[in-house]
């Protein structure tokens, strides 16, 4: 089992928010508007070439369990120059497509999963922050990152070709050292043990995003590569009982099927999976999570991602978020009334992307708080001690 610190525990970057919810984030020094100044290639051993390599330090995963994926590295192509479009002026996106929903110092986009599943991650910046936006549709996360290391500079990320726990493996490209996308922290390469900063950032329906932030800008489909954008390579992954295109490290964890989804919260010293499903329907659930208090709800308009070949044809699974449940220093608690999210204190109605629609609190947000929306196995792959909510 790896030895990684899981990435909810070496996350926890108050000053970013995604989905709801906006605050001052400040700039990383070196950084102005426009592109970002990556760093310079090191001049150290690539792990990409020979993650065996002695020079190295003892690496965070058993490197027998580092499998290659297929593609050699940027075989996936990650988009480095992205492109984007107005919300409003969006007409090739329908209704309950996935899209990934990113705030950073107060600047809301879209990453639609069309786009994503062919390139995996972009690199880019929002609201003058060097990010990485990731998504692995073999275990169906999305995770940002900050992608400024404290002496290292603006880091650049690709592709690996290689999987660990069916997870995509990151590299950068200053040093190639590889980083599974569900950890954030580098575990084979030079730089082993440094771990990047994640960022809230949950998938909602097109329909549901565009409808919060009409003036977001979207990432295009015009990527500089020819891709079927908007059909799925993986048809039908997402069956709950189908098997696994590679082998898991370690025994089996049988609570859940593999493919089960959930939502996996942790602070570093406690870890909870909630099945998905035991939310439709539902009013929110409160949890504590080690220090940590949140509320999770449910709501409908998300089709997966990974059913048919025809994404926009995708079965409806809805859409999940986790919040903090105050405003201000206020605590609030959640119920289900009908088919609306209303807080008992105030009757005010909220949205998937905890935003108060109507009622007293109108306009006032959530912060969101770190999750992640994926299978049981990968969850389990690098929290094994979990608490398991049925």
């Amino acid at each position: 089992m790896s030895r990684i610190a899981p990435l909810l525990a070496v996350a926890g970057l108050a000053l970013v928010t995604a989905c709801a919810g906006t605050t001052t984030v400040e700039e990383p020094a070196g950084s102005s508007s426009g592109r970002s100044v990556q760093a310079p290639r090191e001049d150290v051993p690539s792990a990409l070439d020979d993650p065996r390599n002695d020079t190295f330090p003892d690496p965070l995963i058993d490197l027998d369990d580092l499998l290659s994926g297929g593609p050699p590295p940027d075989g996936i192509p990650p988009i480095d120059e992205p492109r984007f479009e107005p919300a409003g002026t969006v007409d090739w996106l329908e209704g309950d497509e996935p899209v990934l929903s990113l705030t950073v110092a107060g600047e809301t986009r879209a990453y639609p999963l069309r786009v994503m599943t062919w390139h995996e991650i972009v690199n880019d910046e929002v609201g003058g922050v060097p990010v990485a936006v990731t998504f692995c549709p073999l275990c169906t996360s999305g995770v940002a990152f900050l992608r400024t290391v404290a002496d290292r500079g603006v880091l650049s990320f690709g592709t690996s070709g290689q999987l660990y726990a069916d997870n995509l493996v990151m590299y950068d490209r200053q040093t190639e050292s590889l980083w599974p996308q569900l950890t954030g922290v580098a575990s084979v390469g030079a730089l082993t043990g440094t771990a990047l900063e994640a960022i809230p950032m949950g998938t909602v329906g097109w329909r549901d995003f565009a409808a919060a932030h009409p003036e977001a800008l979207v990432l295009s489909q015009d990527t500089g590569f020819a891709r079927p954008y908007g059909t799925n390579p993986y048809a039908g992954y997402d069956d709950p009982d189908g098997r696994l295109l590679f082998a898991l490290p370690g025994d089996p964890d049988t609570r859940l099927s593999v493919k089960e989804r959930v939502v996996g919260v942790s602070d570093g010293s406690d870890a909870v999976a909630v099945r998905r499903a035991s939310l439709v329907g539902r009013g929110p659930l409160e949890l504590t999570v080690g220090s940590r208090d949140v509320v999770l709800w449910h709501r409908p308009g998300q089709a997966s991602a990974l059913d048919t070949s025809r994404i926009a044809d995708g079965a409806e699974i809805g859409s999940v978020g986790v919040f903090e449940p105050l405003v201000g220093d206020r605590l609030l608690h959640f119920e289900l009334r009908g088919e609306d999210i209303v807080d008992r204190e105030t009757g005010s109605r909220w949205d998937v992307l905890g935003r108060a629609t109507s009622g007293p609190l109108d306009g006032a947000e959530l912060t969101p708080s770190l999750f992640l929306d994926t299978f049981w196995f990968a969850w389990v792959a690098f929290h094994p001690d979990t608490r398991l909510v049925p």
